[in-house]
């Protein structure tokens, strides 16, 4: 099979797993899980209250050690100001025009805010950025992202930190379907690498998790898993999964086949 390079944002990768760099027990859990992972693009958040911090730029040095390019991300916004002011910061701060948009419109769920994110998403593109949203598997909503300008999608699994997997994988295979020349990410909600495989054997182009690894017993060892369980759904996917049937289908053939009947006798 040839090489099977990803095409993202203009850049070019050989991992299809990205990766948060928040909640981790410590700092050197968070480096190590990365490095376990072989992930290429992590994620990071922006505090505005403390980004000019000692704090922040103790922790954008440890990330720079780790040679990847830097995702930033608008968690915790909740209105298209706040997200292009914490975007704007961003740039400055982690020097990108890479951004994970996100505007939360439901503060149980954390689902994303329909209506905000065009509206930002249009604005960010605008202005230069390279636009990835973390969004529903909606599918009008996607084509109003597209039609901003976003560099792909990325809808959720299930809600944030929840680990259930694909909550509605109908609706995500749906997308993948009306979307066929978009990049798609499956983003939050993920708890096991088997639901990482299921979404790119359903022809997603990566994923993206933390909490799952994070969270884990031995983070950098489930990062690996979650790394390898990405390489094993999109190799299956590229392979041809054989579509399922609602009856048996014998493997071997009969013909030339002997055979013995018991007597009842």
């Amino acid at each position: 099979m040839e090489p099977d390079d990803w095409q993202l944002g203009g850049a070019t990768f050989n991992n299809r797993m990205m990766l948060g760099t928040a909640r981790y027990p410590s700092p050197r859990v968070m480096q190590q899980a990365v490095v376990q992972s072989g992930v290429q693009i992590v994620t990071v958040s922006l505090r505005r209250e403390n980004a000019r911090e000692r704090s922040g730029q103790a922790f954008w040095q440890q990330i720079r050690e780790l040679d990847v390019r830097v995702l930033p991300n608008t968690a915790g916004c909740r209105s298209v100001d706040e997200a292009i002011t914490t975007a704007e910061m961003a740039r400055e701060v982690f020097e990108t025009p890479w951004l994970k948009l996100e505007i939360t419109g439901d503060d149980q769920t954390l689902q994303p805010d329909p209506f905000a994110l065009p509206t930002a998403a249009s604005e960010l593109t605008r202005r230069g950025f390279v636009v990835l949203p973390y969004t529903t598997e909606d599918i009008v909503l996607g084509e109003r992202l597209l039609d901003a300008g976003c560099a792909a999608l990325m809808p959720w699994g299930a809600p944030i930190g929840s680990g259930r997997g694909l909550n509605n994988a109908y609706g995500l295979r749906l997308m993948r379907e009306r979307f066929p020349d978009t990049q798609l990410v499956v983003d939050a909600g993920l708890g096991a690498p088997s639901h990482a495989a299921q979404a790119m054997e359903m022809g997603y182009d990566g994923v993206l998790l933390n909490t799952a690894v994070a969270r884990a017993r031995e983070p950098a060892t489930m990062a690996h898993a979650f790394s390898r369980a990405v390489e094993a759904g999109r190799a299956a996917y590229r392979a041809g999964i054989i579509p399922p049937l609602e009856m048996a289908q014998r493997s071997t053939p009969l013909a030339d086949t002997p055979f013995w009947h018991r007597s009842r006798g």
